[in-house]
């Protein structure tokens, strides 16, 4: 018997890295899942990004374990094109709730300060509207279903140990990340307190660097040759330069499960100690 028998979440940013982790994780503990990603490349974004043969692993993997997952393709910049989505897959699959956040960009450049007005207007657009207004519209896409049902539901927001501590190192592509990620904190804490009310909670995790393609590309391998005391912005406490997908994972499956029912408004560290580092 499951932690989640019996529930549906629905998470973006799941045809691969974190969001897929959380899709298996969840699905393993007897949810069934809406899968949410944009499959497609964003123009600033210089890894590549998910595809919709990514999307379709997904779907086969969760289905391997035997539990039921709609998936669909859209651009959490598109309030539209989400509500759509999520509207499609609550319909399949008769309910809501669970919401997992997941959806997010890093528009890490060699060039970590690019002079030209119209590409540095483009890395802030597109890092805000994916990592913080994506947030916003996926919350706008399903507090109300949830509200609706009246049997309460839980929503995990992923944040980053950057939405705790403002490593910036005069990096455009890291402002702009940071900005985003600590909005998601303020983001997370008004709206827990307005859904507390209807038992409906709210909660940040904040990962350090992940090994996936966000985090271990080649952009990120040029950067640091260039520039190696980069990466000392990432250094975390424990001697591990990252965590994997899954320890992120078992975190959004706590704050999800029974296991955190009084556990709303908390900005949830996974960050192997990054936050006890000094300097950043």
């Amino acid at each position: 018997m499951g932690q989640l028998d019996g529930k549906v979440a629905l998470i973006t940013g799941a045809a691969r890295g974190q969001g897929r982790s959380h899709a298996l994780r969840l699905a393993q503990e007897g949810a069934d899942i809406i899968a949410i990603d944009i499959c497609a490349q964003v123009g600033t974004v210089n890894y590549p990004m998910s595809t919709p043969d990514d999307l379709k692993e997904t779907v086969a993997q969760v289905e391997a374990l035997d539990r039921r997952i709609v998936a669909r393709q859209a651009d959490v910049r598109n309030r539209g094109q989400l509500t759509e989505a999520v509207a499609a897959g609550v319909a399949e699959l008769g309910r809501l709730d669970i919401v997992s956040a997941s959806a997010g960009i890093f528009c890490i450049g060699s060039d970590p300060q690019p002079a030209d007005p119209a590409v540095r207007e483009a890395i802030w657009r597109d890092t805000v509207d994916t990592n913080l207004g994506g947030v916003w519209h996926t919350l706008e896409a399903t507090v109300p279903i949830l509200k609706e049902q009246g049997q309460g539901g839980a929503i995990i927001i992923t944040s980053s140990t950057a939405g705790l501590k403002g490593s910036t190192y005069n990096d455009l592509s890291l402002v702009a990340y940071v900005a985003a990620k600590h909005g998601l904190t303020g983001l997370m804490r008004g709206y827990a307190k307005d859904l507390a009310p209807y038992s409906i909670r709210v909660n940040t995790v904040h990962p350090t660097g992940v090994h996936t393609m966000m985090a271990e590309n080649d952009t990120m391998v040029e950067r640091i040759g260039k520039d190696p005391d980069f990466i000392k912005v990432m250094a975390n406490a424990l001697p591990v330069d990252a965590v994997d997908p899954v320890d992120i994972s078992n975190a959004v499956l706590f704050l999800a499960a029974e296991s955190g029912r009084y556990v709303t408004g908390v900005a949830l560290s996974v960050d192997a100690g990054f936050n006890v580092v000094a300097g950043g």
